[in-house]
């Protein structure tokens, strides 16, 4: 299988700052390359980003927006984040950022 040279992930509009710093991470794209084999146009994947101190979690909606080369996922895919007209009233939690609910 051919493999992905690049695949461009989009998020929901209104994810707060604290959970784009968080999928910016290099950790988390090192994360992305483990828990995914492949990536197809229009997947949807409900991605952990970790724990707030309150003990909440964030589940961040990423959907795949484009694939260059194959959908095989490698060590040498890169990710890019882009935003999407959507609103979830999810992303953040009062404590940490202006973002929450």
């Amino acid at each position: 299988m051919e493999p992905a040279t690049r695949v461009v992930l989009s998020y929901p509009s209104d994810l707060s700052d604290w959970g784009r710093d968080a999928v910016d991470r290099s950790s988390f794209r090192a994360y992305l390359r483990t828990a995914h084999d492949e990536a197809r146009e229009g997947d949807a994947w409900a991605e952990f980003t970790g724990v707030g101190c309150c003990g909440d979690t964030l589940d961040v909606p990423l959907r795949v927006e484009r694939v260059e080369g194959g959908p095989a996922i490698t060590d040498e895919t890169t990710f890019a984040f882009v935003d999407r007209e959507e609103v979830t009233g999810d992303g953040g939690w009062e404590v940490q950022s202006a973002a929450g609910p």
